[in-house]
């Protein structure tokens, strides 16, 4: 039986669906990312939160100051040296994002049918028809009939926690606005959003630049998530200010797509970003229901045609006060990675849920059950017939790799690269085994010091589904002047061996230059 998306094999016992998954060493090839915060910001939790399955930690600067971050990052490396395992950073920035400003932080209830005013004046206390916002332009960018939502961590979709608004009138700098649904608003910021209408605020703004150029050049931070991306110049200007700060110059930047300005642009910010994070609970405003997965199917195969690393949100929101996703919420994650997703953020669930260690081993678990029945071949057919012909020399290196490894049935695909581009080619392809990214790191120099690059490439490996990558002695170069000379290769067969990814008598598909050809050479290891 064989569906479009889906590899099963005919005919298929139902009862087999029951029986208990293999144990892998890796919970998923698809990645997952966590957002720390009040509920997972201890060593412990940590630990447990990389064990489960973690590869990227989010640090969401929209809530809490520099201080309460830098003490969970501390405690992030400590976890990391007691579990031995590797884990990228990833700031989020604010941007644009509006705000309702709630000081005494007490429970504020709206109730159907009746008026409030938002107004500019941060001031004022925040009551049952009054909410002081962030942003004193909203008078003049809506209408009457306008749509506005209001709701904490973008919205679960319950009508209790999340409210909805239409615009009555405008009055001067404040607009009166009828609450459409009863809720209650507890906290001291809520979320609101302008549907389909444009914020005219900076995509990077002046307290983003603070956050970026003080805790994230001290802390090296391997992606930047840029907030409200809406054109291919956000990304430039973003790439063009960590250019100016020492080693963010290698910062990745991911963009946020939130809302319809960046959904309209999507192909001139897909060619600028280095990734993708698709915000759908932005983009479930700004789309009616009904478009929401058309938008994510067309977006994720745009990405994963352009072999850069397609992330997507919001999925067991439920897992927040629940031990178990939704039925609806796990089929949905299983499509995400049908559909050829690179990972998965958590926000809420792991944030300030109740369950962040249950959630992101539920996740990973679903993961790796959708990713048994992808259907590689049709997905490798076309890719190849996306690239056309000529292929590009690393290109055809990187889809030969993957065609031996799938021909001869390797356990891993072992590649040797500096800037890790090699590495994440072979992963365009999806291959079913995973790949061990081994990163060479390279001396520079900038004419006043030598540094050695390697870790930030490494890391970014990170939230690349099927990629796990290793560092490499420094002393190894990463173009063989000799065929003999696998010393390096002999390591990283120990490390797969040690993990448990490979084992006597398991064929090996190896990807490196020896002087100045590419080699793709398959090795079938002895006892």
């Amino acid at each position: 039986m064989h569906s479009h998306h889906l590899l099963l094999e005919e005919p298929i016992r139902m009862a087999s669906i029951l029986e208990p998954s293999k144990p892998n060493f890796f919970p998923a090839m698809t990645k997952i990312v966590g957002t720390l915060g009040p509920k997972s910001r201890s060593v412990e939790t940590i630990s447990s939160c990389l064990k489960a399955g973690m590869s990227v930690a989010r640090f969401d600067f929209s809530w809490g100051d520099t201080e309460f971050h830098q003490e969970t990052l501390e405690n992030l490396r400590v976890a990391m040296k007691s579990t031995r395992k590797p884990c990228a950073i990833l700031l989020d920035t604010v941007g644009p994002e509006l705000q309702v400003v709630n000081k005494t932080e007490r429970p504020i209830s709206l109730e159907a049918e009746t008026l409030v005013t938002l107004t500019s004046n941060q001031e004022q206390e925040a009551t049952s028809n009054l909410l002081p916002i962030n942003f004193s332009g909203l008078s003049k960018a809506v209408k009457t009939g306008d749509t506005i939502f209001i709701g904490q961590y973008l919205f679960t979709g319950s009508e209790t926690t999340s409210v909805w608004l239409e615009v009555n009138e405008v009055k001067g700098e404040d607009v009166v606005c009828l609450i459409k649904n009863s809720a209650t608003l507890s906290g001291s910021l809520f979320t609101l959003h302008v549907s389909q209408i444009r914020i005219d605020l900076p995509t990077l703004t002046d307290k983003d630049k603070e956050v970026i150029s003080t805790w994230g050049l001290r802390n090296n931070i391997d992606f930047l998530s840029l907030s409200y991306t809406r054109r291919a110049e956000d990304v430039r200007q973003a790439r063009e200010y960590l250019s100016k700060l020492g080693d963010l110059n290698q910062t990745q930047i991911f963009a946020k797509i939130e809302n319809f300005e960046g959904l309209t642009h999507f192909d001139e910010i897909l060619q600028e970003a280095d990734g993708i994070i698709l915000s759908r609970g932005n983009l479930g405003i700004d789309l009616p229901p009904e478009k929401v997965f058309l938008f994510q199917k067309q977006a994720v195969y745009k990405c994963n045609m352009a072999g850069k690393p397609a992330v997507i949100t919001r999925v067991v929101d439920t897992m927040t006060d629940n031990l178990r996703p939704t039925r609806a919420e796990a089929t949905d994650v299983a499509n995400a990675v049908l559909d050829g997703s690179d990972a998965i953020i958590l926000g809420a669930e792991t944030l300030r849920g109740l369950y962040p260690v249950e959630t992101i081993s539920t996740v990973g678990k679903i993961c790796a059950e959708s990713e048994k029945v992808f259907n590689q071949d049709l997905f490798f057919k076309k890719t190849v017939k996306h690239v056309g012909e000529p292929m590009s020399h690393m290109e055809s290196i990187a889809s030969s790799a993957v065609r031996a490894a799938i021909k001869v049935k390797a356990s891993v695909i072992i590649c040797f690269t500096s800037s890790g581009r090699a590495a994440r080619l072979i992963a365009k392809y999806r291959p079913t085994m995973p790949v061990i990214s081994v990163v060479i790191p390279r001396l520079k120099t900038n004419q006043l010091r030598w540094t050695l690059t390697g870790s930030f490439e490494a890391r970014q490996s990170l939230i690349v589904r099927g990629l796990f990558p290793m560092l490499a002695d420094p002393r190894h170069p990463a173009e063989s002047t000799s065929a003999t000379n696998d010393s390096i290769l002999k390591i990283a067969l120990d490390h797969g061996k040690a993990s448990g990814m490979v084992k006597s008598h398991d064929r090996v598909v190896v990807c490196q230059k020896v002087g100045d050809d590419s080699v793709v050479k398959i090795i079938e290891l002895e006892d």
